[in-house]
């Protein structure tokens, strides 16, 4: 019955620094056509399927106290990427601090500016010929 994630909703407290990390870091889009809701916030396209990030500047009820640092034993998303290697050299060059997967796998996580976990990991989808 489900088909897919249309967007998952972060809670920031900065919106340019949370723009500038998703667009300029990630090289994600952001949406236009976000309505004028009663508080900020930006839509953010993930690829072109329709799958978006929601920022919402809104109190966050969430401490980032006590938080583990590897994003993997924490609440998160998942996205795939094209080039691990490319996306962890962004990081590096944007002093983006990052943990490798516990798995061994070709994966590693991160936090937004406000804390929010995000892992990264290679499509291993078998391609058909």
């Amino acid at each position: 019955m489900i088909k897919s994630i249309a967007h998952a909703s972060f809670l920031v407290s900065d919106l340019e620094q949370s723009l500038a990390f998703y667009c300029d870091v990630l090289q994600m889009s952001q949406n236009m056509t976000r309505p004028n809701f009663a508080f900020e916030g930006a839509w953010i396209d993930i690829d072109s399927s329709g799958q978006q990030i929601h920022l919402m500047k809104l109190p966050n009820p969430d401490s980032q106290d006590g938080r583990p640092d590897h994003g993997g034993r924490d609440k998160h998303i998942a996205l795939v990427v094209e080039d691990i290697a490319k996306l962890e050299q962004r990081f590096i060059e944007a002093d983006v601090k990052f943990t490798r997967s516990k798995s061994g796998r070709a994966a590693f996580f991160c936090r937004d500016p406000d804390g929010n976990a995000l892992e990264f990991a290679e499509d291993f989808t078998p391609k058909l010929s």
